[in-house]
């Protein structure tokens, strides 16, 4: 009777901590389950953490000092080109992007690109498209305009310097015959312009691509 008592109290001591044993571990999975899914996992917070876009160091000084075009003479060089919506205009040094953004908003085009060296006028041009309700409809590319590849264009503006602009007559004579091209303030040396008109005291001069390239440009094709 002794015995069959001992193993009938051994017995219920080993169920009783074998289920303690069970809760505890079924706790612990309780527990460990419901952290998982309170915490975000590192990928997780690093995504929500990381910035949507960072800006790169310049590739170089930029060719100019950025002075914004008035809007009155946006205006008049977008009238100038007959900008429509079936058009794709490159703004080549585009600066705080208010150029394709009033291509957008006036005129509906169907692509508007504005390129960049700064990595300042970058962010500044994406954050005005953001004010302006724009941003999925205009791209800002920081790279350097003489080595860009704009050759969709229909319409390329400028706001450079005389010397700029004769630096980019190689590439803006292999464009399309017909594209439309808009400077505000300088010419392009050689390449004289078909309109010039003026704005509030500033100057706007317009040219269009020739099918044929005259004999006084032809050193730009042979040189590019």
């Amino acid at each position: 009777m002794k015995l069959q008592a001992m193993f009938k109290v051994l017995f219920t001591t080993v169920s009783v901590g074998s289920l303690m044993l069970a809760g505890c571990t079924q706790q612990e999975q309780v527990s460990s389950q419901v952290q998982d899914e309170a915490s975000p996992s590192i990928v997780e917070v690093q995504q929500r953490s990381s910035p949507t876009s960072t800006p790169q160091p310049a590739e170089r000084t930029p060719d100019v000092v950025y002075v914004p075009t008035p809007p009155e003479v946006v205006d008049r060089m977008l009238k100038i080109a007959n900008v429509t919506s079936k058009d794709t205009l490159y703004d080549l040094g585009s600066g705080d992007g208010r150029i394709p953004i009033a291509a957008v908003q006036k005129y509906k085009v169907k692509k508007a690109v504005g390129i960049d060296i700064d990595p300042e006028r970058i962010k500044e041009a994406n954050e005005n498209a953001k004010k302006a309700g724009v941003t999925g409809q205009v791209q800002f590319l920081q790279q350097d305009l003489f080595k860009s590849n704009f050759s969709d264009a229909t319409v390329v503006t400028l706001y450079l310097l005389p010397e700029l602009n004769v630096k980019l007559i190689p590439q803006l004579l292999k464009l399309k015959p017909g594209t439309r091209i808009v400077s505000h303030a300088f010419d392009m040396g050689d390449w004289k312009p078909e309109k010039v008109e003026q704005v509030d005291g500033r100057t706007v001069y317009f040219w269009t691509v020739p099918a044929k390239i005259p004999a006084n440009l032809q050193k730009y094709t042979r040189s590019s």
